[in-house]
Protein backbone atom coordinates (compact mmCIF):
# COMPACT_ATOMS: atom_id res chain seq x y z
CA UNK A 1 0.00 0.00 0.00
CA UNK A 2 1.45 3.39 -0.98
CA UNK A 3 2.31 5.74 1.85
CA UNK A 4 -0.28 8.39 2.65
CA UNK A 5 0.66 11.73 1.25
CA UNK A 6 -0.17 14.85 3.16
CA UNK A 7 -2.04 17.56 1.31
CA UNK A 8 -0.98 21.13 1.34
CA UNK A 9 -3.48 23.94 1.88
CA UNK A 10 -3.41 24.87 -1.84
CA UNK A 11 -3.78 21.29 -3.16
CA UNK A 12 -7.15 20.53 -4.75
CA UNK A 13 -9.32 18.06 -2.84
CA UNK A 14 -9.19 14.46 -4.01
CA UNK A 15 -11.91 13.33 -6.39
CA UNK A 16 -13.64 11.18 -3.77
CA UNK A 17 -14.24 14.28 -1.65
CA UNK A 18 -16.17 15.77 -4.58
CA UNK A 19 -18.73 12.97 -4.88
CA UNK A 20 -21.29 14.47 -2.50
CA UNK A 21 -23.60 17.46 -2.72
CA UNK A 22 -22.62 20.69 -4.43
CA UNK A 23 -18.99 19.60 -4.68
CA UNK A 24 -20.05 17.19 -7.44
CA UNK A 25 -20.11 20.22 -9.74
CA UNK A 26 -16.38 20.64 -9.07
CA UNK A 27 -15.84 17.01 -10.09
CA UNK A 28 -17.76 17.69 -13.28
CA UNK A 29 -15.68 20.79 -14.05
CA UNK A 30 -12.49 18.85 -13.36
CA UNK A 31 -13.17 15.91 -15.70
CA UNK A 32 -15.96 16.94 -18.10
CA UNK A 33 -13.61 17.95 -20.93
CA UNK A 34 -11.73 14.62 -20.81
CA UNK A 35 -14.99 12.63 -20.68
CA UNK A 36 -16.49 14.74 -23.49
CA UNK A 37 -13.44 14.24 -25.72
CA UNK A 38 -13.46 10.49 -25.03
CA UNK A 39 -17.14 10.30 -25.98
CA UNK A 40 -16.50 12.29 -29.16
CA UNK A 41 -13.66 9.98 -30.15
CA UNK A 42 -16.03 7.02 -29.73
CA UNK A 43 -19.12 8.55 -31.37
CA UNK A 44 -17.72 11.03 -33.92
CA UNK A 45 -20.54 13.46 -33.18
CA UNK A 46 -20.26 16.52 -30.96
CA UNK A 47 -23.95 16.51 -30.06
CA UNK A 48 -23.95 12.78 -29.30
CA UNK A 49 -20.81 13.30 -27.20
CA UNK A 50 -22.62 16.04 -25.28
CA UNK A 51 -25.52 13.72 -24.55
CA UNK A 52 -23.18 10.90 -23.57
CA UNK A 53 -21.21 13.18 -21.22
CA UNK A 54 -24.42 14.13 -19.44
CA UNK A 55 -25.34 10.47 -19.07
CA UNK A 56 -21.85 9.62 -17.77
CA UNK A 57 -22.09 12.14 -14.95
CA UNK A 58 -25.66 11.14 -14.18
CA UNK A 59 -24.51 7.52 -13.89
CA UNK A 60 -21.50 8.60 -11.80
CA UNK A 61 -23.84 10.40 -9.41
CA UNK A 62 -26.18 7.43 -9.27
CA UNK A 63 -23.33 4.98 -8.66
CA UNK A 64 -21.16 7.26 -6.50
CA UNK A 65 -21.03 4.67 -3.70
CA UNK A 66 -19.21 2.30 -6.10
CA UNK A 67 -16.63 4.87 -7.22
CA UNK A 68 -13.09 3.59 -7.81
CA UNK A 69 -10.00 5.77 -7.84
CA UNK A 70 -6.58 5.11 -9.27
CA UNK A 71 -3.41 5.23 -7.17
CA UNK A 72 -3.35 9.02 -7.40
CA UNK A 73 -6.94 9.36 -6.15
CA UNK A 74 -8.37 10.30 -9.54
CA UNK A 75 -11.83 9.17 -10.62
CA UNK A 76 -11.05 9.81 -14.29
CA UNK A 77 -10.39 6.12 -15.17
CA UNK A 78 -13.68 5.16 -13.52
CA UNK A 79 -15.52 7.96 -15.37
CA UNK A 80 -13.98 6.91 -18.69
CA UNK A 81 -15.07 3.33 -17.99
CA UNK A 82 -18.63 4.58 -17.54
CA UNK A 83 -18.22 6.65 -20.73
CA UNK A 84 -17.09 3.57 -22.64
CA UNK A 85 -20.23 1.71 -21.58
CA UNK A 86 -22.46 4.69 -22.35
CA UNK A 87 -21.02 5.17 -25.84
CA UNK A 88 -21.26 1.44 -26.52
CA UNK A 89 -24.95 1.55 -25.55
CA UNK A 90 -25.54 4.58 -27.77
CA UNK A 91 -23.83 2.88 -30.71
CA UNK A 92 -25.92 -0.25 -30.15
CA UNK A 93 -29.11 1.82 -30.01
CA UNK A 94 -28.12 3.63 -33.22
CA UNK A 95 -27.53 0.30 -34.98
CA UNK A 96 -30.92 -1.01 -33.80
CA UNK A 97 -32.60 2.18 -34.99
CA UNK A 98 -30.91 1.97 -38.40
CA UNK A 99 -31.90 -1.69 -38.72
CA UNK A 100 -35.49 -0.88 -37.82
CA UNK A 101 -35.57 1.91 -40.41
CA UNK A 102 -34.11 -0.42 -43.03
CA UNK A 103 -36.95 -2.90 -42.42
CA UNK A 104 -39.62 -0.27 -43.01
CA UNK A 105 -41.11 -0.26 -46.49
CA UNK A 106 -40.08 2.51 -48.84
CA UNK A 107 -42.50 5.40 -48.58
CA UNK A 108 -44.91 5.61 -51.47
CA UNK A 109 -44.34 8.52 -53.76
CA UNK A 110 -46.54 11.45 -52.93
CA UNK A 111 -48.62 12.70 -55.84
CA UNK A 112 -47.89 16.18 -57.06
CA UNK A 113 -50.49 18.40 -55.47
CA UNK A 114 -49.82 21.35 -57.81
CA UNK A 115 -52.67 20.31 -60.14
CA UNK A 116 -55.05 20.01 -57.18
CA UNK A 117 -54.00 23.43 -55.89
CA UNK A 118 -54.45 24.99 -59.33
CA UNK A 119 -57.89 23.39 -59.68
CA UNK A 120 -58.92 24.65 -56.24
CA UNK A 121 -57.76 28.17 -57.10
CA UNK A 122 -59.70 28.02 -60.39
CA UNK A 123 -62.80 26.79 -58.51
CA UNK A 124 -62.52 29.68 -56.05
CA UNK A 125 -62.11 32.19 -58.88
CA UNK A 126 -65.17 30.83 -60.71
CA UNK A 127 -67.22 30.72 -57.51
CA UNK A 128 -66.35 34.33 -56.67
CA UNK A 129 -67.48 35.36 -60.17
CA UNK A 130 -70.72 33.35 -59.79
CA UNK A 131 -71.40 34.85 -56.36
CA UNK A 132 -70.77 38.33 -57.75
CA UNK A 133 -73.39 37.65 -60.41
CA UNK A 134 -75.80 36.07 -57.87
CA UNK A 135 -75.45 39.07 -55.56
CA UNK A 136 -77.36 41.09 -58.15
CA UNK A 137 -80.43 38.90 -57.59
CA UNK A 138 -82.89 39.28 -54.75
CA UNK A 139 -82.34 37.23 -51.59
CA UNK A 140 -85.23 34.83 -52.35
CA UNK A 141 -83.94 34.23 -55.87
CA UNK A 142 -80.40 33.66 -54.55
CA UNK A 143 -81.70 31.03 -52.13
CA UNK A 144 -83.57 29.15 -54.87
CA UNK A 145 -80.57 29.22 -57.23
CA UNK A 146 -78.27 27.99 -54.45
CA UNK A 147 -80.59 25.12 -53.47
CA UNK A 148 -81.77 23.97 -56.91
CA UNK A 149 -78.98 24.83 -59.34
CA UNK A 150 -75.93 24.66 -57.08
CA UNK A 151 -76.92 22.04 -54.50
CA UNK A 152 -79.07 19.88 -56.79
CA UNK A 153 -82.33 19.81 -54.79
CA UNK A 154 -85.64 19.23 -56.55
CA UNK A 155 -88.27 21.95 -56.53
CA UNK A 156 -90.18 20.04 -53.87
CA UNK A 157 -87.06 19.67 -51.65
CA UNK A 158 -86.15 23.35 -52.10
CA UNK A 159 -89.71 24.34 -51.20
CA UNK A 160 -89.46 22.22 -48.06
CA UNK A 161 -86.10 23.78 -47.14
CA UNK A 162 -87.43 27.34 -47.67
CA UNK A 163 -90.92 26.74 -46.29
CA UNK A 164 -92.64 27.77 -49.53
CA UNK A 165 -94.79 25.88 -52.06
CA UNK A 166 -93.17 24.09 -54.99
CA UNK A 167 -94.77 26.54 -57.44
CA UNK A 168 -93.12 29.48 -55.66
CA UNK A 169 -89.74 27.79 -56.07
CA UNK A 170 -90.41 27.31 -59.80
CA UNK A 171 -91.45 30.94 -60.35
CA UNK A 172 -88.50 32.32 -58.35
CA UNK A 173 -86.11 30.12 -60.30
CA UNK A 174 -87.65 31.22 -63.60
CA UNK A 175 -87.22 34.91 -62.67
CA UNK A 176 -83.63 34.23 -61.47
CA UNK A 177 -82.69 32.50 -64.74
CA UNK A 178 -84.10 35.35 -66.81
CA UNK A 179 -82.20 37.96 -64.77
CA UNK A 180 -78.97 35.91 -64.91
CA UNK A 181 -79.22 35.68 -68.72
CA UNK A 182 -79.65 39.43 -68.87
CA UNK A 183 -76.76 40.04 -66.46
CA UNK A 184 -74.35 37.53 -67.96
CA UNK A 185 -71.51 39.26 -69.78
CA UNK A 186 -71.49 38.80 -73.53
CA UNK A 187 -68.80 36.48 -74.86
CA UNK A 188 -65.69 38.27 -76.07
CA UNK A 189 -65.23 38.52 -79.83
CA UNK A 190 -61.49 39.17 -79.59
CA UNK A 191 -59.63 37.07 -82.06
CA UNK A 192 -62.81 36.05 -83.88
CA UNK A 193 -62.50 35.80 -87.67
CA UNK A 194 -63.79 38.70 -89.73
CA UNK A 195 -67.49 38.53 -90.43
CA UNK A 196 -68.30 36.79 -87.19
Amino acid sequence: MPPLQSRGPDDPPPDLDLMEGPAFGDLFRRHARAVYNHCFRRLASWSAAEDATSIVFLEAWRRRRDALTDAGGSLLPWLLGIATNVTRNQQRAARRYATALYRLPEPAGEPDHADDVAARLDDERRMRAALELLSRLGRDEQDVVALVLLSGLTYQQAGLALGVPEGTVASRLGRARARLRALRPAPSLKGAPDGA
